[in-house]
């Protein structure tokens, strides 16, 4: 087992610079980047730009040189532990990404969205597949439909606009409420309230396939050989479901481990968006519309480390859901 982690560690590594290299070149090679949006909003503004501003600008946020000279100049400095300074905000990186607030807001609503999303769906998927062509396995079949069909920002729109807007049951967007003074619990209650709407909007998004993978799963496991021999036997069909089915159809979802945590992380950007959200999804994107690089390059090797993880984690966990896997 040590061994098989320290291999995977190590090829990790170099997954993770073929990544950081194929990242860097790609923002370089952009059509526009960080200096000719902010040179655009100067012109913009009516201020005159002159040729040696606009190269001392390149020069300023090193975007004057070759690629692979930036490149190997980010990877120093990321060694030495320095992810540099947010182009937008002239602060370090890391303290921008890693603020309380935003990796704190993003964390909260994938973490309770993940927990209802594995609550709702696998039971609904084990209901689809043992009673399969009947009404239930057709609404959960829509519900699929539903959330794998649809944008993020269409559906979080209209929720706002049925639950806030119309019902006014919720709040529209942001954390908290306008000018509000709350202090304790009633300050955690106020936080809570706000995020109702957008944890809804991930968790229906999300269970679609979710519901499908355990429905598709419990079905081929139900029509194992060891299956009907339990039936056989005489087990009665809630002992042959949860006792016997139900550990192999958690095999495959194990898998799902591995896009999990960089999820969990990550933030949903456009639910972050619509909502007013001051979460690190809502952050990237904002720098990613900039070409902020330091930012997209941390924001992203972040993720990749996460998924790497994932993959490890998912591995480590398949070996003990089934037995029968050995790591080498």
């Amino acid at each position: 087992m040590l061994k098989y982690i320290v291999k995977r560690i190590i090829i990790s590594i170099f997954l993770l610079l073929g990544v950081s290299v194929i990242l860097y070149v790609l923002l370089r090679c952009m059509p526009t980047d960080f200096v000719e949006n902010r040179i655009l909003n100067l012109v913009q503004n009516g201020s005159e730009v002159s040729e040696e501003f606009i190269r001392q600008m390149y020069r300023t946020y090193g975007l004057d040189g070759n690629i692979f000279v930036g490149y190997f100049t980010w990877l120093g400095n990321v060694f030495s532990g320095d992810f540099g300074s947010s182009f937008i905000s002239q602060r370090p990186v890391l303290s921008e990404i890693f603020s309380a607030d935003r990796i704190g807001t993003s964390f909260f609503v994938a973490a309770v969205a993940t927990v209802f999303e594995f609550l709702i769906a696998i039971p609904l998927g084990i209901t689809a597949a043992t009673h399969q062509y009947s009404v239930r396995d057709y609404v959960v079949t829509v519900l699929v439909l539903i959330g794998i069909s649809l944008p993020s920002f269409f559906f979080g729109q209209m929720l706002k606009d049925i639950f806030a807007n119309k019902l006014g049951w919720l709040p529209v967007s942001g954390m908290t409420s306008a000018g509000s003074t709350l202090t304790g619990i009633q300050a955690v209650g106020d936080y809570l309230w706000h995020m109702v709407l957008p944890i809804l909007t991930v968790v229906i998004l999300s269970i679609g396939a979710r519901m499908r993978m355990t429905r598709t799963n419990m079905l081929e496991v139900l029509n194992s050989d060891y299956i009907r021999t339990a039936r056989a036997k005489g087990l009665n069909e809630r002992s042959v479901i949860y006792k016997h089915a139900f550990r192999n159809t958690m095999i495959p979802l194990v898998t799902s481990l591995a896009g999990l945590i960089p999820s969990l992380f990550s933030g949903a950007m456009i639910t972050e968006q619509v909502f007013s959200l001051t979460g690190i999804g809502s952050y990237a994107l904002n720098a990613m519309q900039q070409g902020d690089i330091p930012v997209i390059m941390t924001y992203n090797m972040f993720l990749a480390c996460l998924s790497v993880l994932g993959v490890l984690l998912a591995d480590l966990m398949y070996a003990i859901v089934d037995p029968r896997v050995k790591l080498a």
